[in-house]
């Protein structure tokens, strides 16, 4: 039986190899680049994924998240246009409290308001705020406005290992046999802040 490394070795490889002729080199195709985090829980995912959708707005390729090609958030406002979701996207399944299948315990335009809100605030040539409505689902998160817009603006700097509430990482260091809970100090200050 092959390991997960092992597998993930044997896809990358050819990846790697027809990518390294492309360009004309050598070495490594990722090289620490890409690296994959332990999400641990749906605000922790929220969080991310709103960074990701972000990107393009931040380094200034688009001006919002419906011009933001090759991005989820494009993906899911044009089905959002139509009254869907994209079914190759984990869907927004709307209340916690309600018996669900898999997916996102939010609703899928309150996420796209809030991203909305977000990139308008971190546009330099725009003014922007959150919304009520993107307050509310802060609020639920039990995420400061300012905590949200830095965690979105800066997840890969804040956080470097299992990104999560503090509840939520010290259960996933007990599981992983873990004895450190690499940033916990971050976790702490940007996402337990308000508990």
């Amino acid at each position: 039986m092959l390991t997960f490394s092992k597998e993930l070795r044997a896809l990358n490889e050819p990846i790697a190899r027809k990518a390294n002729a492309e360009d004309k080199c050598k070495g490594r195709f990722w090289e620490g680049k890409f690296k994959s985090q332990a999400l641990l829980d749906e605000t922790a995912v929220l969080a991310c994924m709103a960074y990701v959708d972000l990107n393009p707005i931040r380094v200034k390729i688009a001006k919002t998240p419906d011009t933001s090609d090759f991005t989820s958030i494009q993906r899911r406002i044009k089905s959002a246009m139509k009254g869907e979701q994209p079914s190759s996207l984990l869907p927004f399944v709307g209340d916690e409290r309600k018996d669900m299948t898999k997916g996102l315990t939010f609703n899928a335009k309150d996420y796209l308001q809030l991203v909305d809100d977000a990139g308008r605030i971190i546009r330099s040539d725009k003014r922007g705020a959150i919304t009520q409505n993107s307050q509310q689902l802060l609020d639920r998160l039990n995420i400061p406005q300012e905590n949200w817009l830095k965690i979105t603006s800066e997840f890969t700097k804040l956080f470097k290992g299992a990104v999560g509430t503090l509840q939520e990482l010290d259960a996933y260091c007990e599981h992983s046999e873990r004895k450190r809970r690499q940033g916990a100090a971050n976790c702490r200050r940007w996402l337990d802040s308000a508990q």
